[in-house]
């Protein structure tokens, strides 16, 4: 049996600390942001607190992603934490409704950068046949922020009120960037930041290479859209007191299959893991969408949480596998930017349909059920990958 190299650094455990601190600062403001935004007089325009967040995301990652190729990873997540820090500390000065938009279209930026330099590091230090299963434990880390975040803001938003959880953000972030800011670099060449970094040619948009899994994302985070978007008000509507106790149900119901779910894969394959966790996510939006009582919402929630468990790590490690070494961080990138227009295009579509009115419930979630039903038919049309790519083959 061949000496599989140990992944479990101090390193990897430092990033793993971090993004588990990073998707916390974010996620805990977000249950409290329809509301907030209601306050303000922008009820209309909930769809947009997504949305905005994602299109900028999406629009920054292809600097990101040949920044992290470029400068080196840690500079990259470094930025990205900082956006969350800074912003978070002015949402309470900023109080008008274009104030509050502008706020969340730069918000984007942090989640633009930091994941993708955060793969990234994780792809150059995790031996190349135990992907999925570094992967898995790496995400498990920023799902349990993002399980902890919305509970956790719930609670303060509840006792404290909104400004305190703003701080509560900030502070958050800045943790995320101390625990990284001594980590080594991984980049071997790297290059000092320069305004031609900034200027990007048509081929350093998107990585050809790694369409596929990118567009089986985008079909599937589709459903991850709807769900920020409406659960706060489909939970108020069911008589849900705290409106982040979903988003910790379906975090936490994630959090021990994604190790098993990368590990899986790693052995039998990309696809068929992939061809469960659509079929997965279907059933879900379903239970989500005809859900009468609190149990019937958060049994879905679970299923939910199952299905995203098993999506993200497998997706990243698949879009590993397809990329080069040189134009990982790209590569990267171009599944992130998947990632987001799934996740924009879903809060907006949902936000249009749901108008305020709850009869439109149903239809809204339904409507994220068959979109992931269309990925899990879309893999059937892919030829079965291999398991993965040994390095050598990756240099030709």
């Amino acid at each position: 049996m061949k000496f599989l190299p140990p992944f479990f650094t101090l390193n990897f455990f430092l990033l793993c600390l971090s993004s588990f601190l990073f998707f916390a600062s974010f996620n805990m403001i977000i249950p409290e942001l329809p509301a907030y935004l209601t306050s303000l007089g922008g009820e209309d325009y909930k769809g947009l607190i997504i949305a905005l967040f994602t299109l900028t995301a999406g629009l920054s990652r292809p600097f990101s992603g040949k920044l992290a190729d470029k400068i080196g990873r840690v500079p990259v997540m470094i930025f990205g934490a900082a956006i969350c820090f800074v912003v978070s500390l002015l949402y309470p000065v900023i109080t008008s409704v274009a104030g509050f938009l502008l706020l969340r279209f730069v918000h984007g930026f942090s989640t633009g950068f930091t994941p993708t330099g955060v793969s990234a590091y994780v792809a150059d230090i995790v031996p190349f046949n135990r992907r999925g299963e570094a992967m898995g434990l790496q995400s498990l880390f920023g799902s349990m922020g993002m399980a902890a975040g919305p509970a956790f803001g719930g609670f303060i938003g509840q006792i404290w009120g909104i400004e305190p959880l703003f701080y509560a953000s900030a502070f958050t972030a800045i943790l995320s960037i101390l625990v990284i800011i001594r980590l080594k670099e991984t980049v071997n060449e790297k290059e000092k930041m320069s305004r031609k970094h900034l200027k990007l040619h048509r081929h350093e948009i998107i990585e050809k290479r790694v369409l596929k899994p990118s567009f089986v994302l985008l079909l599937t985070v589709f459903s991850f859209g709807t769900v920020l978007t409406i659960i706060p008000d489909y939970s108020e509507f069911l008589g849900i007191q705290n409106k982040g106790l979903f988003f910790a149900v379906f975090t936490l119901s994630s959090l021990g299959i994604r190790i098993i779910a990368g590990k899986t894969s790693d052995k039998y394959g990309r696809i068929p893991v992939m061809k469960v966790a659509t079929i997965s996510m279907t059933i879900a939006m379903m239970m989500i969408a005809f859900a009468q009582t609190k149990t019937m919402l958060l049994l879905g929630g679970v299923i939910f949480g199952c299905s995203v468990g098993m999506n993200s790590p497998t997706i990243s490690a698949w879009t590993i596998d397809l990329s080069l070494d040189a134009f990982r961080g790209r590569a990267l990138a171009t599944m992130y930017i998947a990632l987001e227009a799934g996740i924009g295009i879903g809060a907006l579509v949902s936000g249009y349909v749901f108008a305020n009115k709850s009869e439109n419930f149903p239809l809204v979630f339904a409507i994220g059920g068959i979109t992931s039903l269309l990925a899990f038919f879309y893999l059937f049309t892919l030829p079965r990958e291999q398991k993965f790519l040994v390095p050598e083959d990756k240099n030709h």
